[in-house]
């Protein structure tokens, strides 16, 4: 006897009413809101995932994967690192700030980590460590709690912060693409929502420039000014830690 066909109803987009698109990045009041109210010792996973999640501009689904050896060295947690990135299999790096150090540092003390450890572990049982779902719900948590609108912000919001704060400063195409990991600088353009016409009158202040197929900016030279520390200390101070 055949058996009636089942109906499955279609499973509803995770992103269903929300704004998709760029995230607007967070602006130093904004990241000095958030941290106030992380301070508490009960918040110290919160701190040490927002501190690192600026300095490190990695993507969602690299920062939760996180292992404590991938930022430090024993007990001491790096002043630099080099993570492979998931998405495109190149390795990225990046400086981890003073006041970030002391915030990891406290969180693995706090949850007493070990090397293989990560970094952030799940709170859930079927899960090893946080998922890019869990740490969306907490950064909409701190937007909200700075009052935000959470659909104007996400966890790109943070990979995004300090790259525009430094292009902002420098104006270097080039730092900024390398300290993204983007593979082209078409990408980092588009990324930090530069126009092209001001990408353009960059590009043929600093070096040659040509237009590609789809009619963006195909860079071949690019700022000949020299490339800011990763630290940026002298250029922005310890402020976008």
């Amino acid at each position: 006897m055949d058996q009636p066909n089942v109906v499955t109803k279609p499973r509803e987009p995770w992103n269903k009413g929300k704004l998709v698109g760029q995230k607007a990045p967070f602006k130093l009041k904004e990241i000095w809101a958030i941290r106030i109210r992380l301070q508490p010792a009960n918040c110290a996973r919160d701190l040490a995932l927002f501190d690192l999640a600026i300095d490190s501009k990695l993507r969602a689904c690299d920062l939760v994967r996180l292992r404590m050896r991938d930022v430090s060295h024993g007990d001491r947690v790096a002043a630099r690192t080099i993570v492979m990135q998931q998405k495109t299999q190149r390795p990225v790096q990046f400086e981890i700030t003073e006041q970030t150090r002391e915030a990891v540092a406290r969180w693995i003390d706090h949850a007493k980590l070990q090397s293989e450890d990560f970094l952030f572990p799940s709170r859930l049982h079927n899960s090893a460590h946080l998922s890019t779902r869990q740490y969306a719900r907490i950064v909409d948590g701190w937007v909200q709690e700075i009052g935000l609108d959470p659909a104007a912000y996400g966890t790109h919001t943070l990979r995004r912060t300090k790259a525009s704060l430094i292009y902002r400063r420098t104006k270097n195409l080039r730092a900024v693409q390398l300290l993204l990991g983007h593979t082209k600088l078409e990408s980092t353009v588009r990324y930090l929502g530069i126009e092209v016409d001001d990408a353009l009158e960059m590009a043929e202040q600093n070096g040659s420039v040509a237009i590609g197929a789809r009619g963006e900016p195909s860079f071949q030279a690019v700022a000949s000014r020299p490339e800011p520390d990763i630290r940026l200390r002298e250029e922005m101070g310890d402020d976008i830690g």
